[in-house]
């Protein structure tokens, strides 16, 4: 099952004529550095990845990046373990206005236009704090048992 995939944003109405396609995965590849540096990565990707995995936990690449070579542009259940999948049901899939989309436009809300912001490791550094505020707020009281 995708759960959002580069296309469905740089196809949209709402991206930017001037930005590349890529900016278009910028926000899904921050959260996958999360979720890469937290060890939620599933084993299929554990297995064919690894080099990659390493490459993002050491910020020599980019959760874009890793999302576009390795994923297919796809951000899908296959890519994470069966916590991650749980974590990404209650909080990036979650229509409410405490999502993770919501909770990004919030931290990058400088912007114009959430696709103009950088892919940078600066950037995620203002969004991680508050991914992580999420996953302990979803470990504390909403955890599937």
């Amino acid at each position: 099952m995708s759960y959002d995939k580069i296309e469905w944003h740089s196809e949209g109405e709402d991206f930017p004529k001037d930005a590349k396609p890529e900016d278009g995965g910028t926000h899904i590849g921050m959260f996958l550095t999360w979720i890469i540096q937290n060890n939620l990565i599933g084993k299929l990707y554990k297995e064919i990845s690894q080099e990659s995995i390493n490459k993002v936990k050491r910020q020599e690449m980019t959760g874009r990046d890793f999302l576009i070579e390795e994923c297919d542009s796809k951000f899908y259940d296959e890519v994470l373990n069966d916590e991650g999948n749980e974590f990404v049901d209650y909080y990036y899939e979650d229509d409410g206005d405490e999502n993770y989309f919501g909770d990004y436009a919030r931290v990058f809300s400088e912007y114009d236009n959430v696709y103009e912001v950088e892919n940078s490791s600066k950037n995620y550094d203002k969004i991680k704090p508050v991914i992580e505020m999420r996953y302990q707020e979803w470990k504390n009281n909403n955890r599937k048992s």
